[in-house]
């Protein structure tokens, strides 16, 4: 009987919730997805093949059991559906709303591959969060027994509290140190409301609160409280700080009023969110009304950027791209809905410059792609004599994030890094060349996805069990 609600993908077809229209969209920061009914929700799920060899899975991060909760809510089994999603993903109400899905798991369902359309698994996972927090099933952590070792992580982003998630269901004290005055790194800053609202958020953060981990807020290492005090004070420590240097633009009149950080406007833009009282908005330094924006960049943040000054009233938002479409690497999902809410992508397109100051202009050079680089994408070539000037009354630098100088900054050494400036972990266990700290996220990796952050921070937990287990055994001795 069970098999009979599974593969059903070929009678019913893919069919993603409800998406609010795009000038209803416009107008606020509210998600522009509505949610699937119980019914929908398991119609969908029975579209899974039930393959032997789950791609989908294989190419989650995580390694989620995606087969599995979908079958589970093909029956109803919804409260034991969630249980198997929430086992390997710290934070599925975040990765339903703002994994690039098209990506990762549904760009590699078989059925997909099959020409049935994927399985919507980002939808489908979704809805079991918000129905499990609906229902009252996410509990607040309660370990079987307290232990004495405590640790202390530095940044409250997604590795982080995916890290003292898993640190604390083993009873261990966790405390996170961030700079910010509310946890929740680019998830509570950078990520627009569009995509993630913040309710979401600050849901997760309480359960965690409730569960016992320890926020020290408006707390800048370095200044408010040195590194090595943290160090003394835990028997382990993991720096799950995240990237936010911006990388520069370069060319004449890069340094003109109104050129702007992408992290700069989007945490502007959602600290508005939150009511709070932010100057550099208020003023219009950092707000897109009444403007001509231009946007340069062609990642998920960029996608970010041009979305949230369409909703500020922007008379016009550009997004200027250096290569075409087809090689961009913000999620194709992404362009199509900003397209629908007016964003017009300028590909093939790299500034060189800039007119007055403030800032009135682009100066754009039309490119074309040439032969592949080491990554095998086509590298761009200049067009001589394509220059031309883009309006502008904002520009927007959304070319990606590095890492800052975390040893000069903390002053900390022995600290090693890489020659990009990240810092130098073991893989899988994001142990550093200082005894006892451990790194995970984009610190290590590089400016990457949400749901790489929360598999680094659970992996850094589990290593961080064993060194805490290896210590005690020494000491034992």
């Amino acid at each position: 009987m069970a098999t009979q609600k599974m593969l059903k993908f070929v009678t019913v077809d893919r069919d993603m919730p409800a998406k609010r229209t795009a000038d209803d969209r416009r107008k606020d920061f509210d998600e522009i997805y509505a949610d699937y009914a119980r019914e929908k929700a398991a119609e969908q799920a029975s579209r899974c093949s039930q393959c032997g060899v789950p791609y989908c899975q294989a190419h989650c991060p995580l390694h989620n059991n995606i087969p599995d909760w979908l079958r589970l809510t093909a029956e109803g089994r919804l409260q034991e559906a969630y249980e198997i999603s929430q086992a390997t993903n710290t934070f599925p109400e975040i990765c339903g709303r703002i994994c690039p899905q098209d990506r990762l798991c549904e760009g590699n369902c078989v059925i997909e591959q099959s020409g049935h359309g994927t399985v919507t698994i980002g939808s489908v996972e979704r809805y079991l969060t918000d129905t499990a927090w609906a229902e009252g099933w996410v509990k607040p952590i309660t370990p079987r027994t307290e232990r004495t070792e405590s640790v202390g992580i530095i940044g409250a982003g997604p590795a982080g509290l995916a890290a003292a998630d898993a640190l604390r269901r083993e009873g261990v004290q966790v405390t996170v140190y961030d700079r910010y005055d509310r946890a929740g790194g680019l998830l509570t800053y950078g990520i627009p409301g569009f995509k993630l609202e913040k309710d979401t958020v600050m849901a997760r953060i309480d359960q965690l609160a409730k569960g016992g981990v320890e926020f020290v807020l408006n707390c800048a290492v370095g200044e408010d409280l040195t590194f090595d005090a943290i160090r003394g004070k835990h028997d382990a420590v993991l720096i799950a700080t995240g990237v936010y240097k911006t990388r520069e633009l370069e060319g004449e009149g890069a340094g003109a009023a109104g050129i702007v950080r992408a992290i700069d406007y989007l945490t502007a833009s959602n600290r508005k969110s939150f009511g709070d009282e932010v100057a550099e908005y208020d003023s219009g330094e950092l707000n897109a009304e009444g403007k001509s924006v231009v946007v340069i960049g062609g990642g998920d943040t960029a996608m970010d950027c041009v979305r949230t000054a369409i909703r500020q009233g922007a008379t016009s938002v550009k997004c200027l791209y250096r290569r075409d479409r087809a090689n961009m690497p913000g999620s194709q999902r992404e362009v199509a809905n900003a397209e629908e809410e007016g964003v017009e992508f300028v590909w093939l397109s790299a500034p060189v410059g800039f007119e007055g100051d403030p800032v009135s202009g682009v100066k754009v050079q039309k490119m074309r792609l040439g032969a592949p680089d080491a990554t095998g994408r086509q590298s761009p070539e200049v067009i001589e004599g394509s220059d031309y000037v883009e309006r502008a009354d904002l520009v927007i630098k959304a070319l990606g994030f590095e890492p800052e100088d975390l040893a000069k900054l903390w002053g900390v050494e022995g600290l090693d890094v890489t020659r990009w400036g990240t810092v130098r972990a073991v893989a899988a266990t994001g142990q550093t060349s200082l005894d006892g700290v451990f790194a995970a996220g984009d610190i290590v990796r590089g400016a990457s996805l949400v749901v790489w952050a929360i598999r680094d921070g659970r992996d850094a937990a589990t290593a961080i069990l064993g060194y805490l287990a290896q210590t005690a055994s020494v000491a034992a001795e």
